[in-house]
């Protein structure tokens, strides 16, 4: 299902250039808007993963690390 949203240009040639681009590729300025809010959302929720995806990384290699000292002795 498909919404609206009204877009409003603080920069005239931003919006120029929206339509320009989306002129040379033959589709529609709200595709690229769209596309370029969605890439947004997912760097966020990348960026909100990060920390929990390092300290997973730091506790697997904690435990690899204590694993291969209690092999040694």
């Amino acid at each position: 299902m498909s919404k609206r949203m009204t877009v409003v240009f603080k920069d005239e040639n931003t919006y120029t250039h929206l339509k320009v681009e989306a002129a040379k590729r033959n589709i529609n300025a709200s595709d690229i808007v769209s596309e370029a809010v969605v890439e947004w959302i997912e760097s966020q929720e990348d960026l909100e993963l990060s920390p929990l995806i390092k300290s997973s990384q730091e506790e697997v290699k904690s435990k690899t690390l204590r694993s291969e000292k209690s092999k040694r002795f």
